[in-house]
């Protein structure tokens, strides 16, 4: 049987865990509206989004293209975030379980 103080830690990382997964999501989506919107692709913060959206995109970026740039990236991104969304459900279901 587990300890208070195991159940907590395991809580805390199950937290943790949840935390990056959305913040994952978060870059993606971000990117997608700045994309959808037509920000300014050299501006910084775009930048930097544009950067953690390739990194986290599954290889993704190209799955599917349209004659319209906007839409491939809302489609592709916005399915890389989803599946973001699912492994972190998964992963932090798992550490809850395990804990």
């Amino acid at each position: 049987m587990a300890t208070v103080g195991t159940r907590r830690a395991v809580g805390a990382v199950a937290t943790v865990l949840r935390v990056i997964g959305l913040v994952i999501v978060a870059i993606l989506v971000i990117h997608i509206l700045l994309t959808v919107f037509g920000a300014n692709p050299s501006n910084t913060f775009a930048t930097f989004i544009r950067d953690g959206a390739n990194m986290f995109s599954l290889g993704l970026t190209d799955l599917f293209t349209f004659a319209d740039a906007k839409l491939s990236a809302g489609v592709n991104y916005g399915i890389a975030a989803v599946i973001w969304l699912v492994i972190t459900s998964i992963v932090v279901g798992l550490v809850r379980r395990v804990g």
